[in-house]
């Protein structure tokens, strides 16, 4: 079994829990006032593993799966399988972490905010895959095809843009800096990885 099932797995038991208790959820949430109040820091870990409801959980489910699959299988093919495991969970925990660490600071003193979901580690994910294939092709909204480096740099746009001025109540600073930190993660393990990365996109392009 994949580590990528075991998170999926391990998430969905801890959301549904969450759903039906919600005592459970406000102990698991990212609530940056009580991290720093309190020193709960496990909270911007543990709000990776609960969901606000069942779309919000099969979503990032399913984006997880589809790209976490492939990204753990490359880093056990380029680090072997014990150093591959290893640093495919090190880079889903941290990034977890690393995409609620702008709102951690930002909202420390707003008793009020609060977040929850994997979709600040998902989009480390999706990234990381973005490095290895930049010229693959992804949906936008599930429905428009285009290239996986055009879709970065627009999902990192609307992501920075959408956090300053969207009142939709989704996380985009998780989403931007989950993206950032997956990425880097990614070439951090293995610089090379850029090089290749650039290679593809100027060596690959349909459009040269």
């Amino acid at each position: 079994m994949s580590i990528t099932v075991v998170i999926i797995a391990v998430t969905c038991l801890i959301s549904y829990q969450a759903f039906n208790d919600a005592n459970l959820k406000s102990k698991l949430l990212h609530r940056p006032y009580l991290e720093h109040k309190d020193k709960e820091y496990y909270r911007l870990l543990s709000h990776g593993f609960i969901h606000a409801d069942m779309t919000h959980l099969l979503i990032n489910m399913y984006v997880l799966y589809i790209f976490g699959e492939y990204v753990e299988n490359t880093f056990l093919a380029m680090f072997g399988a014990m150093k591959g495991r290893l640093f495919y969970i090190l880079m889903y925990l941290l990034t977890i972490i690393a995409a609620s660490l702008y709102t951690h600071y930002q909202h420390k003193n707003n008793s009020y905010y609060a977040a929850l979901g994997a979709s600040g580690a998902t989009s480390g994910i999706l990234f990381s895959f973005i490095l290895f294939n930049p010229w693959s092709t992804l949906l936008l909204f599930f429905v428009i095809p285009c290239p996986a480096i055009f879709a970065a740099i627009l999902y990192l746009g609307y992501s920075s843009w959408a956090s300053k001025n969207s009142k939709d109540n989704i996380g985009h600073d998780a989403h931007f800096f989950g993206a950032v930190f997956g990425f880097l993660f990614t070439i951090a393990l293995n610089p090379s990885i850029f090089q290749n990365f650039l290679s593809r996109i100027m060596n690959e392009s349909p459009f040269w």
